[in-house]
């Protein structure tokens, strides 16, 4: 396949409409992305930055508040950084210097202190803060730079791809448009009506669990001697993960798959699973609580000629980690690179087919195994293996070498290649 032609450079604009038979179609000179989250942003900013014009379609009529992930990992924050809003981000957070991984039933297990990173990476910690609040300010930055432009209210239908351009059919409140341009990403979520349109399939399971986050202003810091903002606790009978943000603890249950027909969002149920935490007469302040499937699932390719896929709608995987958020702007900011090369002409566009490669070799070799083994570590009811979970991770806390590197695979880096990104 030859690289698109580029007819304007100068601004993201659309030209001048054409016709293919006898349908008027919106001919974009650019990169269309369908979906105006943190993925989709990210890689808007990062293309304009190399003088690509983007135009961004999103279904919603404004950034959506989601309550979903929540940490950023350091080379996700240094990616950020080159994209001049990592400080920004910083201001805003609660900023992790130590995780603990503790036990329901036995206290305190390990504490790892992200400095040890310091020789690694610049920035040695781990962000906490919905991720709503950098969609916010990607947003914010991209509405200044004249080589992009979102559309609230204008929903992808369907993509297709072809040797040079790719056909989008859109929706907006009134009617349905056709766009054309020469790349398409979608950025458009676990259910991508690119990903579908192009027919690839999403390989994987859906766990019987369904999670339940609770978001609470309750303090637990009050009731844990010196709890980390970030705590993995495990336990047979039900683990759980206690998160600080900036306003609240967002604490994360499994619940049992025969638990599927109970109301699991009400205030007794929710007020019922935090006093299993801190026995306390007091009611906990609930301002949100999530019931939601979780799926381990990669995309077959991330590539269909002149259309591509990332974040959700390449790769979903358990969250206990935080790797689906991270691993989604690292899609982003691997794609612009290799995007922006096929557009200067420097490369090949079978380029991107390294994209899809490499960045499903990361989702299936390390993000999936990863989450999945943090999930069996955490609720291990063999009493014996139980046991050595526990003193194989107190030898890593108490050994600073093995703590460095347990610390780069959490933070999603690689030993040999530190401080690069990912493995």
């Amino acid at each position: 396949m030859t690289a698109p032609c580029r007819l304007n450079r100068i601004s993201p604009k659309l030209l001048s409409p054409i016709s293919v038979n006898s349908t008027p179609v919106d001919s974009f000179d650019g990169v269309v992305i369908a979906g105006a989250g943190v993925v989709g942003l990210t890689l808007a900013l990062s293309l304009t930055q190399s003088g690509i014009p983007v135009l961004v379609l999103e279904a919603e009529p404004e950034v959506v508040k989601e309550f979903r992930g929540s940490t950023f990992h350091p080379p996700t924050i240094e990616m950020l950084d080159s994209l001049s809003v990592a400080d920004e981000l910083i201001d805003k957070a609660v900023v992790v210097d130590r995780v603990q991984y503790r036990d329901r039933r036995d206290g305190l297990i390990a504490e790892f202190d992200m400095g040890i990173l310091g020789e690694d990476t610049r920035y040695p910690f781990r962000l906490q803060i919905d991720q709503y609040a950098l969609a916010v300010i990607l947003r914010d930055r991209l509405i200044r730079e004249r080589l992009a432009e979102i559309r609230y209210q204008n929903r992808v239908i369907s993509v297709v791809p072809d040797s040079t351009y790719a056909t989008l059919t859109v929706n907006t409140t009134d009617s349905s448009r056709i766009f054309r341009a020469p790349w398409v990403v979608g950025a458009d979520g676990a259910s991508s009506a690119v990903r579908q349109s192009i027919g690839v399939d999403f390989e994987g399971m859906t766990y019987p669990e369904r999670y339940l986050t609770i978001f609470t202003t309750f303090d637990f810091s009050q009731y844990f001697t010196d709890l980390a903002p970030v705590s993995y606790v495990s336990d047979p009978g039900e683990w759980f993960l206690m998160l600080r943000s900036p306003d609240v603890w967002r604490v994360l249950f499994p619940t049992s798959p025969d638990g599927r027909g109970k109301n699991l969002l009400s205030k007794r149920s929710t007020q019922d699973r935090l006093r299993g935490i801190v026995d306390t007469s007091k009611s906990f302040e609930v301002v949100h609580s999530r019931l939601y499937n979780v799926h381990q699932r990669v995309a077959r390719t991330y590539r269909r000629g002149t259309v591509l896929i990332a974040g959700d709608a390449a790769h979903l995987n358990n969250p206990v980690g935080g790797m689906g958020l991270n691993g989604g702007i690292h899609d982003a900011i691997n794609l612009a690179e290799k995007l922006a090369n096929v557009w200067s002409g420097n490369s090949e566009p079978d380029l991107l087919d390294a994209y899809s490669e490499d960045r499903r070799r990361v989702a299936i070799d390390f993000v999936q195994k990863q989450t999945h083994q943090n999930v069996l570590d955490l609720s291990e009811s063999d009493p014996e293996k139980r046991k050595r979970v526990h003193e194989e991770m107190r030898k890593i806390g108490d050994d600073p070498q093995l703590a460095r590197r347990f610390l780069l695979r959490a933070s999603m880096m690689n030993e040999s290649q530190s401080p690069n990104r990912l493995l």
